[in-house]
């Protein structure tokens, strides 16, 4: 199997269990290391790591940050380059997701299997350092060194560092919204719900501080800023949205509820960052097709590229989400809607079993599990739709084609109603495009985006994915 593959089955997995951990106790700080943005900022280190270490065994390529020099051309050797990898690999994974933040039962698993690929490309946890375990050190150094200090604030666990205040109090979802359970309508409001432990949770925004944190390829987190606001609460379009939604779950079909909840990617999952790296494997995995450029398994050398620059790509879409989530700090569709039809009866999702009801406007749902209704950071743009292009992007670039053919068959009931006849769905995804603007649309499926941050999220992902590819190929053409 590709040794990258390998190293990225073991980061998802990590990725995965954050979302386990307790929600009480000394273990529970390290649940913020699995929010979308610190996810996105964990893959793009490892795999800016594992570039580093395999440029020093290329004849042209140029580091990001590594300071060994290059190796002679005799040492640019497989078995160097696999170990360099490797140890680079390991070093920032478990950086990123420390084993000893873990439960014992996953801390062992975790522990064995990062012991096991060293061992496979012969490097023992503990004992001698051949010199290419040297420049995997040396080039995970080097990226922990600038990423430590980047203003993400890792070493806080990633608390907010701007004093983010939201304009709403929170609001119960399980309660129907009070005349002052609302106070700015196109503003966002935490939510108080009960999670899957059943316990009352209120989640803070997620990394308010992110579009602070330095950038692969872009110039700042606002290069990329949408110039047009969203839209105002006094305006016909603010409406209008709200009764698309609200339209658009009224209607939805077997397969859009398929849809809705295959991309969800919430907690316990690898989240989206995650999901394109293993979109990414595919691609580097999968056979021979005519015509394509670059098609069929790639070698190693290939996919630490591949790897390298969408990694960073997401990382990018990352922090220009958030810059725009943060500046227009925008109302997520439940709110909306729970002041706008207040006292009102509207059709409606009426929850697992119930299908489509008269419900009153104030108890308005979307179509999601109960345990975790709606994200908790602001609607505009959609992470989902930034950080999904942001990756198309790259894989349709580096592949010199828009050909994807990945397919996902529903085999067991829906979590959000597992009343809903949907076990013989098939969502198949001829081009990476298609893919990417399906996960931007599933939040509207979903009924936690509007059509709005959906499209200029989109955009914003191209933008990032072709910037973040243009330096990435820059650097390991030696130009």
């Amino acid at each position: 199997m590709n040794l990258i593959l390998e190293w990225n089955h073991i980061l998802l997995e990590a990725i995965r269990n954050v979302g386990k951990l307790p929600i009480h106790g000394a273990l529970a700080k390290h649940r913020a290391r699995g929010g979308p943005p610190q996810v996105a900022r964990s893959i793009g280190i490892v795999y800016t790591a594992v570039y580093d270490a395999w440029s020093a065994y290329d004849p042209v390529a140029k580091p990001v940050h590594r300071t060994t020099p290059r190796k002679p051309a005799a040492q640019h050797t497989d078995v160097n380059k696999r170990r360099a990898i490797s140890q680079a690999a390991y070093r920032a994974i478990a950086d990123q997701f420390p084993p000893e933040i873990y439960e014992a039962d996953f801390k062992s698993r975790y522990l064995a299997m990062l012991s096991d690929l060293l061992m496979q490309e012969g490097i023992t946890l503990g004992g001698a350092t051949p010199a290419p375990v040297d420049v995997g050190n040396q080039a995970a150094d080097d990226v922990l060194a600038y990423r430590h200090t980047d203003n993400a604030n890792q070493t806080g666990l990633y608390t907010d560092t701007t004093g983010y205040a939201p304009k709403n109090k929170p609001m119960s979802v399980l309660l129907p919204a009070a005349p002052d359970a609302i106070d700015h309508v196109d503003k966002w409001q935490a939510l108080t719900y009960l999670n899957s432990a059943n316990e009352s949770v209120t989640p803070a925004f997620i990394c308010p501080h992110w579009y602070q944190v330095k950038p692969f390829a872009l110039t700042s987190g606002q290069q990329f800023r949408p110039s047009t606001s969203p839209q105002q609460q006094l305006s016909q379009g603010f409406l209008d949205q709200a009764k698309h939604v609200m339209d658009v779950q009224t209607k939805l079909t077997p397969q859009q509820k398929v849809i809705a909840e295959y991309w969800a990617d919430g907690p316990n999952s690898e989240l989206p960052p995650g999901h394109w790296t293993e979109f990414a494997a595919y691609v580097a995995d999968r056979n021979p097709l005519p015509g394509l450029p670059k098609s069929g398994k790639l070698s190693l050398d290939d996919t630490v590229k591949l790897f390298f620059a969408l990694g960073n790509a997401i990382f990018d879409a990352s922090i220009a989400t958030w810059d725009a989530k943060v500046a227009f700090d925008y109302v997520r569709p439940i709110t909306a809607i729970r002041y706008l039809f207040r006292g009102q009866t509207v059709r409606g999702w009426g929850g697992p079993g119930k299908g489509t009801q008269d419900i009153l406007g104030e108890t308005w749902t979307p179509f999601q599990v109960p345990s975790f209704p709606t994200p908790p950071f602001a609607e505009f743009t959609s992470g989902h739709s930034g950080f999904s292009m942001a990756a198309a992007t790259v894989l349709k670039t580096f592949t010199g084609s828009d050909q994807f053919g990945f397919f996902y068959a529903q085999n067991v009931p829906l979590k959000a109603d597992p009343t809903e006849p949907v076990t013989d769905v098939v969502l198949h995804w001829p081009t990476f495009t298609g893919a990417a603007r399906e996960a931007g649309e599933s939040r509207l499926f979903g009924g936690i985006h509007f059509y709005e941050g959906n499209v200029v999220g989109l955009d914003i992902g191209a933008k990032c994915g072709n910037a973040a590819y243009a330096k990435a190929q820059d650097l390991w053409s030696g130009t």
